[in-house]
């Protein structure tokens, strides 16, 4: 089995507890991974403190890059990373990458993604969505990219946020096409 090489992006939208939880399942996965990179913005961490209560992401096994470092493997097309998850995706994180505009390292790997057409997967977290949130998913699923909203479900009768968390998380996980035990309808 091919090894995946995954970046994951964390934008200061609220929904901290997402990226914590994939965080979480990703080391559970390790078997199927090769690299993992991570860029957290400045807000992404301020939103983890505040919402969580610690800076546990300093904690995890992953190679964190500077939100300016266009030298990280992942900036160009050539490092063959597989999938792309932006999670959680601030509106203003979404515009730039609709609008083509790769002013950072978050927006610039996720060009790079969507030009190589590989998975871009934005767990986009926020509500009420105006027309110009709802036209800008389009054209980022126009050009092949994955939005899996922060929706989580209840089918599976979740008893905490993890749990909740983990409803969104585990799709995402399927849709980046790693191997995820998870609840299944009907199953």
């Amino acid at each position: 089995m091919k090894k995946h090489k995954i970046v994951i992006a964390v934008t200061g939208a609220s929904g901290s507890i997402y990226a914590k939880v994939l965080f979480d399942k990703l080391i559970h996965l390790s078997n199927q991974i090769e690299n993992i990179g991570v860029i957290m913005s400045d807000n992404a961490k301020f939103v983890w403190q505040e919402e969580l209560k610690n800076t546990s992401y300093k904690e995890y096994p992953f190679t964190f890059y500077n939100k300016m470092d266009f030298m990280a493997p992942f900036a160009s097309g050539s490092a063959n990373y597989n999938s792309m998850i932006i999670c959680p995706c601030s509106m203003g994180t979404l515009g730039r990458i609709a609008a083509g505009i790769s002013n950072d390292l978050t927006t610039r790997a996720a060009d790079v993604m969507l030009k190589e057409r590989r998975k871009l997967i934005v767990v986009a977290r926020e509500t009420p969505l105006s027309l110009i949130h709802i036209n800008n998913m389009k054209k980022i699923t126009e050009s092949g990219g994955i939005i899996c909203p922060a929706t989580p479900s209840f089918y599976s009768k979740p008893t905490n946020f993890e749990e909740l968390s983990a409803t969104v998380i585990d799709r995402v996980l399927t849709l980046s096409g790693l191997q995820n035990k998870s609840f299944s309808w009907g199953e």
